[in-house]
């Protein structure tokens, strides 16, 4: 009895918390992000600029959710299209009940995990769809119905918002037509890349058999000493993320590997080393890489003079975004327009996608709005991601971002560095146990981490 007791206190806090935090950001959800028409905006590596041709020339009505109606334009739709096809991974509630715990929900403590799936789920579009790829539906995620908007809390509080867009929603074309839809699903290569999507999201939904869903993920952060309810970390959130790739069997996945630095260092053989080791021994072809590096930005705060360096790696189309945040409070850092970052910000709280069934919802799994963050409020504490197709394509980034750390590196030592050889030939421990996830170096690394850490040299 007693032990019910306490499941029924902490289902109840649970709901508490969740309904809380629904409170606490869904005013986010009201407020507009507004763009320069002066200043070009990069998303994951691709330019957009939003100033007219014409300068006399007015923006329609209905052109964009966020965006300062009347005095942006250019390519503001195709810049749209593109965000909103990145994937979103928010606090979600009333999934299966994590196991070792009463949670079923991560509302108020899985953010830098969302986070970190953002990261991932943007390197397995990189390596099945490409970065040219868009959602063909995504300039219709706001025109979804309402009940994809699951979460009770939310709707309350953007019922008001959502109804001063009914007027103008009504107005609106629709983007696709019934003749456009048709030979869109009757060409292969959409429908092919409509079976990925499909598939990327599914690995991320909220059930113990979901490749990269919490579920998963917090099993493997129970080797770092992590548990469910726990703050993680960015740097502990990039070696969970790698074990569950290395532990992944499905046949698509077989041609993709994570490695992450150490220490602020990329050991180039020992990527090449991942990237050369197949499952099929018939499999001579190299594996693509994602490349996590965990580093900081500063000591309390973050260094300003990094900002130029986050811009350039934003630049890079390579680059799968940054786990980072304020203190506390994780984002996926994904773009930039002049100092400011722009982000995916985790902390909504819908209701659990069955994401088993055929044809399951998508539209919860998109944002439809940026965000926008002054890069002086950034937490100092982050993990950046890159992805590489083959060993060609890791030497040609390596090289890259050295100069591009050459170049922004106004002291002595860069924010982290690219080194030939392996992780031995310095002193480090490299072997693994078979019989544990995590070697006792990686445990003493992620104990570390968990603390955030970091050695500034």
């Amino acid at each position: 009895m007693e032990a019910t007791g306490t499941d029924e206190v902490d289902k109840l806090k649970t709901k508490f918390i969740s309904a809380w935090n629904n409170m606490k950001y869904s005013w986010v959800l009201k407020t507009k992000t507004y763009f320069s028409r002066n200043s070009p905006v990069l998303l994951l590596g691709k330019c957009y600029h939003f100033k007219f041709e014409d300068e006399n020339k007015l923006l329609p009505a209905r052109s964009g959710c966020t965006i300062e109606d009347h005095v942006i334009a250019g390519n503001v739709e195709e810049f749209r299209k593109d965000f909103i096809s990145r994937i979103w991974l928010t606090y979600r509630e009333e999934f299966p009940q994590i196991e070792g715990s009463a949670f079923t929900t991560d509302c108020g403590w899985g953010c830098t995990l969302r986070t970190g799936q953002m990261l991932l789920a943007q390197g397995l579009i990189l390596h099945f769809l490409g970065r040219a790829w868009t959602w063909p539906d995504a300039l219709n995620v706001e025109n979804s119905d309402s009940d994809s908007w699951t979460s009770n809390t939310v709707k309350k509080f953007t019922a008001s918002f959502e109804a001063s867009l009914s007027g103008e929603s009504e107005l609106k074309t629709p983007t696709v037509s019934q003749k456009e839809t048709i030979r869109r699903h009757s060409d292969d290569r959409e429908m092919r890349n409509e079976i990925y999507h499909r598939k990327i999201i599914s690995w991320f939904g909220d059930s113990p058999l979901a490749l990269f869903g919490l579920h998963q993920l917090i099993k493997y952060g129970k080797k770092s000493g992590k548990k469910a309810g726990d703050w993680y970390g960015p740097a502990v959130v990039a070696h969970i993320l790698r074990k569950a790739v290395e532990e992944a069997r499905h046949p698509d996945l077989q041609g993709i590997t994570i490695y992450v630095a150490q220490d602020c260092t990329v050991y180039s053989s020992d990527v090449i080393d991942k990237q050369c080791t197949s499952m099929a021994s018939d499999n001579t072809d190299d594996k693509a890489v994602i490349i996590l590096i965990p580093v900081r930005l500063g000591g309390e705060r973050t260094n300003t003079d990094y900002l130029d360096f986050v811009k350039g790696i934003l630049s890079l189309e390579y680059c799968v975004g940054i786990i980072g945040g304020k203190p506390k409070q994780s984002y996926y850092f994904a773009g930039f327009q002049d100092d400011s970052l722009i982000y995916m910000d985790p902390h909504y709280c819908q209701s659990f996608v069955d994401v088993s069934i055929k044809d399951f919802p998508l539209e919860t799994f998109h944002c439809p709005s940026p965000k926008k963050m002054s890069f002086r409020k950034m937490d100092p504490s982050c993990t950046i991601g890159f992805y590489c197709r083959n060993v060609q394509d890791f030497k040609r980034a390596s090289e890259e971002i050295t100069k591009m750390l050459k170049i922004s590196s106004k002291e002595k030592y860069p924010l982290f560095t690219f080194v030939n050889g392996h992780s031995r030939d310095y002193d480090f421990t490299s072997t693994t146990n078979e019989e544990d996830l995590f070697s006792e170096d990686e445990k003493k690394r992620l104990k570390r981490f968990s603390t955030e850490e970091f050695v500034l040299l």
